[in-house]
C-alpha cells in the first residue's frame, strides 16, 4: 500500500513518557542492538589484532570503515522508512532487478552461515575458559541449544535490555583499561591521517587486516539487520526518521568509543608485553595485567555474554533477510503466508541452517578462532560494491523519495567511495595471495 507522503513529522511520545535516562533508554532501542550485533567478535579481533601487530598505523582504515558504516545504515534506513512505497530495503533493491534478490540471498545464506561459525567458536571457547573444562565444542552446542530456545519467543525486549547492559559493561571496562594504558594522542592522530598500509608483521599480514577491519564494520551484511530490528521496534514511517537517525548516531559513536579503546589495548598494553592476538586468552591477558583475576573474569564473562547475545541477534535477523530475499524470488510464498515471515515454513530451516551448521567450523581440526574471525571478516570485503552500488542507485530514486529524501551530493560521493574501494582492496588482496 502506497503512502500519501514523506512528511515528517515529531514522534508520537504517548508510550515513551518519562523523564532523563528513563526516557532515553525507551527510545534507544535499535542502534543499541545494532551497535552490539556489530561490535561481537569481527570489531574485537580486528581491531586488537590490527592494534598489537601494526600500532596506529592503520587507525585510518577503521576511521573511514565507520563513516562508511554510518552513512550507508542511514540510507538503508531512510529509504526503508521514507520511500513512499512502503517498501522494505530488500525490495527496493529487488525492484532494481532480480538479480539483487538472488545476490542477497545466496551472500546472507553464505555470511550468515560463516559469521554465527566463529561467533558460535568464540562463545564456545570463552564459555569453556569460564567453567575452566577443555570442551569448547561442547559448550558451542551448549550455546546452540540456548538460542534455539531464546529466539522467536517473542523475547525482543528482554534481548533489548540484556544488550543495553553488555554494552555498558563493556564499554566501561575497555575504556578504563584504555584510559590507564595512557594512549599515544599524536600517534592517533598521525595514523588517522597516515592513509599507509605498514610492512607485514605477526602472523597475519596487513593488508589482511585491513580488509578485514573494512570487511567487518563497512561491509558486514550486519548493516541489513538494522532495517529488521527497526521494524520490530514499530518504526516503520518517516515520522521516524528523526529518531531512527539521533538512535544511529549513538550507535556509532558507542562504536568509535569501543573499537579505539580495543584498538589503543592492543597498541599500549598487548603490543609492549609482546602478546600477540592468537586467541581470546591473549585480549584476556591484557585485563589481568591491570586488574588482575577479577579483569580476566570480566572479560571473559563480556566477551561471552557480547557473543551470545550477537549470536542471538543474528539468528533472528538473517532469516528473516534470507526469507525476504526468497518471497521476491518466489512471490507466491509471499500471496500464501502474507509478510510475516515466520509463517513461511522456509523461515524456520533457514533458522536452523544459520544457527546449527556452523558448529562444523568447532570441530577439531578447524582453523582458530582469531584465523577465523579475520578472515570471514575480510570476506565481507566481496559483497560490499554490490550492496554500495545498489544503494546508490536506488537512494536517488525521485520516484520513491521525492527530492526530499534522496542523497545528498556527500553520499553519494561516499557510496561511489565505497564501492572503488571494496574494489580496490579485492584486487590488492587477491594479488597478494595469488603473489
Amino acid at each position: 500500500m502506497e503512502r500519501s507522503g514523506p512528511v515528517e513529522k515529531s514522534v508520537p511520545l504517548a508510550k515513551e513518557q518519562g523523564s532523563g535516562l528513563r526516557r532515553l533508554a525507551k527510545l534507544l532501542g535499535p542502534g543499541i542492538i545494532a551497535v552490539l550485533s556489530w561490535l561481537g567478535a569481527g570489531d574485537l579481533i580486528t581491531s586488537s589484532v590490527a592494534g598489537a601487530n601494526y600500532g596506529y598505523a592503520m587507525m585510518w582504515v577503521l576511521a573511514v570503515s565507520l563513516l562508511l558504516r554510518f552513512l550507508i545504515v542511514n540510507i538503508i534506513a531512510r529509504f526503508q522508512l521514507c520511500n513512499n512505497k512502503g517498501m522494505s530495503i530488500l525490495e527496493g533493491y529487488a525492484q532494481l532487478h532480480p538479480v539483487f534478490a538472488w545476490f542477497m540471498l545466496g551472500y546472507a545464506l553464505v555470511m550468515g552461515h560463516l559469521t554465527n561459525a566463529y561467533m558460535l567458536k568464540g562463545a564456545g571457547e570463552a564459555l569453556a575458559t569460564l567453567l575452566h573444562v577443555d570442551y569448547p565444542l561442547l559448550c558451542s552446542v551448549a550455546v546452540v541449544i540456548a538460542v534455539w530456545l531464546l529466539v522467536g519467543r517473542n523475547f525482543y525486549a528482554l534481548i533489548e535490555g540484556v544488550m543495553k547492559v553488555l554494552l555498558a559493561v563493556m564499554t566501561l571496562a575497555f575504556i578504563t583499561l584504555a584510559v590507564m594504558s595512557g594512549p599515544d594522542l599524536g600517534g592517533i592522530l598521525r595514523g588517522t591521517i597516515g592513509f599507509s598500509i605498514p610492512p607485514d608483521e605477526g602472523v597475519h599480514g596487513a593488508l589482511l587486516v585491513a580488509v578485514s577491519v573494512i570487511g567487518a564494520v563497512a561491509g558486514s551484511i550486519a548493516n541489513f539487520v538494522h532495517p529488521y530490528v527497526m521494524k520490530e521496534k514499530g518504526w516503520t514511517g518517516p515520522e521516524h526518521k528523526r529518531i531512527q537517525r539521533n538512535d544511529l548516531l549513538f550507535a556509532v559513536v558507542v562504536g568509535i568509543i569501543i573499537n579505539l579503546a580495543i584498538w589503543v589495548v592492543g597498541v599500549e598494553i598487548l603490543r609492549p608485553n609482546g602478546l600477540q592476538v592468537n586467541t581470546l586468552n591473549d585480549l584476556g591477558s591484557a585485563l589481568e595485567l591491570f586488574f588482575g583475576s577479577g579483569g580476566w573474569l570480566i572479560f571473559f564473562t563480556g566477551v561471552f555474554a557480547t557473543l551470545f547475545a550477537s549470536v542471538v541477534g543474528k539468528t533472528t535477523a538473517f532469516p528473516m533477510l534470507i526469507t525476504d530475499a526468497l518471497q521476491h524470488i518466489r512471490p507466491e510464498r509471499r500471496e500464501r503466508y502474507g509478510k510475516t515471515f515466520h509463517k513461511d515454513p522456509a523461515h524456520k530451516w533457514f533458522l536452523l541452517f544459520i544457527l546449527v551448521t556452523p558448529l562444523v567450523w568447532s570441530l577439531p581440526g578447524m582453523p582458530d578462532f582469531v584465523t577465523l574471525t579475520i578472515g570471514v571478516n575480510a570476506l565481507n570485503i566481496v559483497g560490499l560494491p554490490v550492496i554500495s552500488l545498489g544503494l546508490l542507485i536506488m537512494s536517488n530514486q525521485k520516484s520513491l523519495l521525492g527530492d526530499e529524501y534522496r542523497n545528498n551530493w556527500f553520499e553519494n560521493l561516499a557510496l561511489g567511495f565505497a564501492t572503488l574501494l571494496a574494489i580496490w582492496v579485492a584486487i590488492q588482496l587477491g594479488l597478494q595471495l595469488l603473489g
